[in-house]
């Protein structure tokens, strides 16, 4: 695998705060060199210079020791190729091998994984985030997984996509026999009478065909009639009296649910639905009328109207995710969150599910999370790296300068005490 080699188009100019630390190190260590040259100079004078230039000799001695260590961990001192300086970039590809070994033994242990992810409560944080997502992260953070769904969708071809929802929904039909389930959910309506208000339906719908097709009622009785009955006005009374008996025999239907044809109609039901689960006949029938149904040229152009709503419908919710948490679906996703955090089983059920996956990740790709942490070190610039970690760290490091420099000043006052009073 080749990696990159991390570079920029010069070197990282040190932060203001390194450059004023190393400025205040160096400036008190120009100060003790400066008092040891007057204390030097005014010893004769009076005894107390004498701890003054050993307070300034040792503080000296302690500052360019740590300007020495501070120096030689990234480059080394004065340019001069001493032994054991430079380390930073000398070592770096065995940093790298040493973090990613750490990472490998204190974070990707599958049992090291299991014992932290028994502490970490998925279900609760997410449900606490969906139940009230109010603060100023939860908001970057919901705005800008919305710009990455937006910016997937808009990315992904619309055609291709498409064409495979279609593909995808079509193999998936044709690979299903549907007549079996129509007359499994068929048999559990009439079980459950659910298939009432069906019949109640078609009774209705009939009423308004016959109100709707009386002329042509009229008009088939007058044609069939003779001409007696034309010349008499029978034909009107017999198509009266054909509309007023086919009206009133549906609305007895309606009326009552025990009617004999409601009655036929209900066995009718109960017979379709135990032929499309056993009649060979009825679901080959029923399959060929699918498979006519998804060769039909107008049902995938019905696919893909229904698509390209549904697409619309997701960039309109990933390009306004305040609208969506505002809208029904907002309103659902804050009831699973309030679901989330009031029920236990749930909540237990997805935090395992998060330890079990966590724990396979580590198991799984540990050793390939190792070799990456490892392998992007090596491919680092050592002087960009070396550069970058120096400005990371170094204002700390500067204070290890001062602190050498005033602590070597007071174990130099110490010393020259004691050496005074013996």
């Amino acid at each position: 695998m080749k990696l990159a080699r991390l570079s920029v188009t010069g070197p990282a100019a040190a932060p203001p705060a390194l450059r004023r630390m190393r400025l205040v190190a160096t400036a008190l260590l120009v100060a003790m060199a400066a008092l040891y040259l007057t204390a030097r100079e005014l010893g004769g004078h009076h005894p107390a210079w004498g701890f003054v230039r050993a307070f300034a000799e040792a503080a000296m001695v302690g500052g360019l020791a740590d300007w020495f260590a501070v120096t030689a961990l990234f480059r080394h001192p004065l340019g001069l190729p001493i032994p054991h300086t430079a380390i930073v970039p000398r070592n770096k590809d065995r940093i790298g091998d040493t973090l990613a070994q750490f990472l490998r033994d204190n974070f990707l242990v599958p049992r090291v994984v299991a014992r932290r992810m028994q502490r970490v409560d998925v279900a609760g944080t997410a449900g606490r985030w969906l139940a009230s997502p109010k603060g100023a992260s939860e908001g970057r953070l919901r705005r800008g997984a919305s710009r990455l769904a937006a910016d997937i969708l808009e990315s992904l071809d619309q055609e291709r996509l498409g064409g495979m929802v279609r593909t995808t929904l079509a193999q998936r039909l044709r690979s299903l026999e549907i007549s079996p389930l129509l007359g499994n959910a068929l048999s559990a309506a009439i079980a459950d009478n659910r298939h009432v208000p069906l019949l109640d339906g078609i009774i209705k719908w009939a009423a308004k065909v016959l109100s709707a097709n009386e002329p042509v009622i009229r008009a088939m009785v007058h044609e069939r009639a003779g001409s007696l009955m034309r010349w008499t006005g029978l034909d009107e009374t017999l198509a009266n009296k054909i509309i007023a008996g086919l009206d009133g025999m549906i609305q007895d239907m309606a009326s009552q649910p025990d009617h004999p044809l409601r009655a036929k109609a209900e066995e009718g039901l109960a017979q379709l639905a135990y032929d499309l689960q056993h009649d060979a006949t009825m679901r080959a029938r029923v399959e060929g009328f699918k498979a006519e149904m998804l060769d039909n040229p107008a049902l995938s152009d019905w696919w893909q109207g229904i698509w390209e709503q549904m697409r619309g419908a997701m960039l309109k919710i990933a390009r306004d995710p305040d609208a969506m948490m505002a809208g029904r679906f907002g309103e659902a996703l804050h009831q699973l969150g309030t679901t989330l955090q009031e029920d236990a089983e749930l909540a237990n059920t997805i935090n395992r599910f998060a330890r079990r996956a966590a724990v396979g990740t580590a198991a799984d790709y540990g050793d390939a999370i190792v070799r990456l942490v490892s392998e992007t070190v090596r491919g680092w610039d050592a002087q960009t790296i070396t550069r970058r970690l120096e400005n990371a760290v170094g204002r700390d490091l500067q204070y290890i300068r001062i602190n050498g420099t005033l602590v070597g000043g007071l174990v130099g006052l110490v010393i020259h005490t004691v050496d005074v009073l013996l």
